[in-house]
């Protein structure tokens, strides 16, 4: 069965038109001057004024009229009927009263005020499950009476704007609207903002300001920012901090950055994209103190960076050696420089020249790299100038330094004497060595001895020698230091 033909679409815009308005049209903004009470005159800053008490109607004309002025400058009195005002001041408003024959004829209230500002809204989330606050800062404070209002409604949205009342915080001197978010709407969908700022002497309506509820999310600062030395690590700096009490981490996180400076410097080094809640720095300047400030975002970057923390400082790691050694002879030299001052004190004579001994760097041990106190006399100091100044031997700038130069004096009289015993010892060894290699060797240039056997029975005794033949003897080398001879006994 074929469905009848619906009526054409153009039909149908008039009856939708109504509607696709009502959501595409901004929300409702009722901005106009508040209500001025009966009895009362708002005049600008600066402007003239002029009061009448005729207005209300005489019995009779003929009476003197006097005013009453009850002001933020007083109480005072005034004559005439009509009270002209030049130049109106801020303390110009209160309470003017006029009489007539000393009957109370009418009362009026002045009024001093400017219209309000315009307002600049900037709307923001500090965390997802927080109600969303839109403010604007005053260049000067609101004048009594003002009224700020704001209202919002999602776009696109058949609905009603919700209205909600702003509150004045004079300390901060702005306006802070707390934004009820309607239920059902999402973080990306759009909202439309309006706000509006009266008072008796008229009104201001801001520019309409669309925003999501994840990207107006800016969290605040980090709490507890601590920096921390490390041991062994001269460096290094560990900065820690913890999470704003207006987000809950259990459920979503932040992302972090982190800047830092040493104190000489001006500019500041950031560390982007971290996820913890702290961090190493690894280019810390040595025992240099350094200023650290975090900030956080949403962990996936919606919404804007919270403001800076408060400064944290803090100083790397340093040895207490390298502090003992660098403080060594700066102490040294102020206490020898104070035991000149006493010295020279005493005897009350300035010298008019001094010859000063050339500074050497100190070792560990506190005496010079040379281990001597050089004497004045090899840099030009002449004695007939030592007595011109005052000075006597062995005092001042050289007492010091005496036991020294008589320690390294001895010692190395003793090592000498101690090179010298060694090096005699070592070439007697070498002398008596070298005799026994140049010793004859034991029966050299003597006859050998042969063993009398007695002569065989069967051989006849005229046939056995008494003695070998004797045989040429071989030539013996001639020895200069023959100890053989001083040693034989012969």
């Amino acid at each position: 069965m074929a469905r009848p033909p619906g009526p054409p679409l153009p039909a149908l815009l008039p009856a939708l038109l109504p509607a696709l308005l009502l959501a595409a049209a901004p929300p409702r903004r009722p901005c106009a001057p508040t209500g001025l009470p009966p009895d009362t005159v708002l005049g600008r800053p600066g402007a003239n004024v002029t009061l009448s008490c005729r207005a209300a109607g005489l019995a009779n004309d003929t009476d003197p009229v006097s005013w009453e002025l009850e002001t933020r400058r007083g109480r005072r009195q005034a004559l005439g009927d009509a009270l002209p005002l030049r130049g109106l001041q801020r303390d110009d408003a209160g309470r003017y009263s006029c009489r007539a024959g000393g009957r109370p004829l009418r009362t009026l209230r002045l009024l001093v005020q400017e219209p309000p500002e315009a307002p600049r809204v900037s709307c923001y989330r500090r965390s997802h499950d927080r109600d969303v606050l839109c403010e604007w800062p005053l260049r000067a404070k609101p004048a009594p009476g003002t009224r700020a209002t704001l209202w919002a409604k999602r776009r696109f949205a058949a609905e009603n704007a919700t209205e909600q009342q702003c509150r004045y915080f004079s300390k901060a001197q702005k306006f802070v609207c707390r934004l009820k978010v309607p239920p059902g709407t999402d973080d990306n969908q759009p909202l439309v903002v309006s706000t509006c700022v009266r008072n008796g002497a008229g009104s201001a309506a801001g520019e309409d300001k669309i925003i999501t509820l994840s990207g107006v999310l800016k969290p605040d600062p980090p709490l507890n920012v601590t920096v921390q030395a490390l041991e062994r690590w001269p460096q290094r700096l560990r900065v820690s901090w913890a999470y704003p009490s207006s987000w809950d981490p259990r459920f979503y996180w932040l992302r972090f950055q982190v800047r830092y400076r040493p104190e000489p410097a001006r500019t500041f080094t950031e560390v982007d994209q971290v996820t913890q809640t702290w961090l190493d720095i690894a280019d810390a300047w040595r025992g240099t103190r350094h200023v650290v400030q975090v900030r956080a975002q949403e962990e996936f970057g919606h919404g804007a960076w919270s403001e800076w923390s408060q400064e944290a400082v803090g100083t790397p790691w340093t040895d207490p050696r390298d502090l003992t050694s660098e403080l060594a002879p700066f102490s040294s030299q102020v206490g020898r420089g104070r035991g000149r001052q006493r010295l020279r004190g005493g005897r009350g004579a300035a010298p008019s020249h001094h010859h000063s001994l050339p500074q050497f760097p100190e070792g560990d041990d506190g005496a010079y790299g040379y281990g001597a106190t050089l004497p004045p006399e090899l840099f030009g100091a002449e004695p007939a100038e030592e007595a011109a100044s005052g000075e006597l031997p062995g005092a001042g700038g050289r007492a010091g330094a005496a036991p020294f130069t008589f320690l390294v004096a001895g010692g190395s009289l003793l090592l000498g004497i101690a090179l010298f015993v060694g090096i005699v010892a070592r070439y007697r060894r070498r002398w008596g060595a070298g005799g026994r290699r140049g010793a004859k060797p034991a029966g050299a240039g003597q006859h050998a001895l042969l063993p009398l056997a007695p002569p065989s029975p069967s051989s006849p005794l005229s046939e056995t020698p008494l003695l070998p033949p004797a045989s040429p003897p071989a030539p013996a080398p001639f020895h200069v230091t023959n100890l053989d001879y001083f040693f034989s006994g012969k």
